[in-house]
């Protein structure tokens, strides 16, 4: 299933536009801050730097002292001490979350319908999970990502954004809880209804997204594959590009934004586990 930011043709670095996507988000030409463009930084201290939906596409480390570092985000072409990482990772990843594998594979309405399947088990399973710790859990950051809560909410944007207004032909389609991705410009989410001051209570995110993901299904389950290649003429909201994504792209970007967030939903939903109950349990 063609999902956007993994084909190559919509990949990070690929070209000079901006991207948009699950694995965060590439300037592109003009694209974000480029005051440290080219940098040179020499017997530098950078212990306890974070960089956030950054470009860092020809980025060379030399003899550096990577010890308990975290790196996530889009890999293509990833060397550490000239070992190209990319295959093991992904490898690994797709090892853990076979759903990724499922996802890619999926080329017809019924593999669409099936991939719908695996992804309301999977969230079903992890609101479960979540629903065994104590409700203030569910609004914490882990690390300064998205909470619990708030990755909800972002689903409920991107079913907004990519489903209703795209596929459905909606114009205006916006809960006012979504969460547009970090990037997106305050007064751009006002203009579209969002609040981003909201602090919704769990229950009202709960059936918020819930009646989006029955959007989600309802999509799905009247597909037929002629559908897949019908251009759709309105961009998932102001900012983004506007080239007319088919209906499978758009679905695509669904799906994906989908499995990925739940991958990260599961990473934070065992440390607040280990956190309020001890439990340290891996990820089922």
């Amino acid at each position: 299933m063609a999902t956007g930011p993994e084909d190559s043709e919509h990949s990070p670095g690929a070209g000079s536009e901006a991207q948009f996507g699950p694995h965060r988000f590439s300037a592109g030409e003009g694209g974000g801050s480029d005051r440290l463009r080219g940098a040179r930084l020499d017997a530098a201290d950078l212990r306890g730097a974070r960089l956030t939906d950054c470009d860092l596409t020809g980025v060379r480390i030399v003899d550096g002292w990577l010890v308990d570092v975290s790196v996530s985000g889009y890999l293509s072409d990833f060397r550490v001490n000239g070992v190209d990482v990319t295959g093991f990772v992904n490898g690994e990843l797709d090892r853990r979350h076979p759903e990724r594998v499922q996802l890619r594979q999926a080329e017809t309405a019924e593999d669409a319908r099936a991939m719908w399947d695996t992804i309301e088990r999977l969230w079903d399973d992890a609101v479960v999970r979540a629903d065994r710790l104590p409700a203030g859990a569910l609004s914490e950051r882990v690390d300064e990502e998205w909470s619990f809560e708030e990755t909800l909410r972002h689903l409920v944007f991107i079913t907004d954004a990519w489903a209703s207004r795209t596929v459905l032909d909606e114009p205006m389609p916006y809960h006012p809880i979504g969460l547009p991705q970090s990037w997106y410009p305050a007064e751009e989410a006002a203009a579209l209804g969002i609040d981003l001051a909201a602090r919704p209570g769990y229950g009202e995110i709960l059936s918020v997204r819930g009646d989006r993901m029955n959007v989600m299904r309802r999509i799905v389950d009247g597909l037929v594959d002629s559908d897949f290649e019908r251009r759709c003429h309105r961009s998932p909201a102001p900012g983004y590009p506007d080239d007319a994504p088919s209906v499978i792209e758009c679905i695509g970007v669904v799906m994906e934004e989908e499995i990925e967030h739940y991958r990260f939903a599961l990473r934070d939903l065992a440390i607040l586990e280990t956190r309020t109950t001890g439990s340290g349990r891996e990820p089922a």
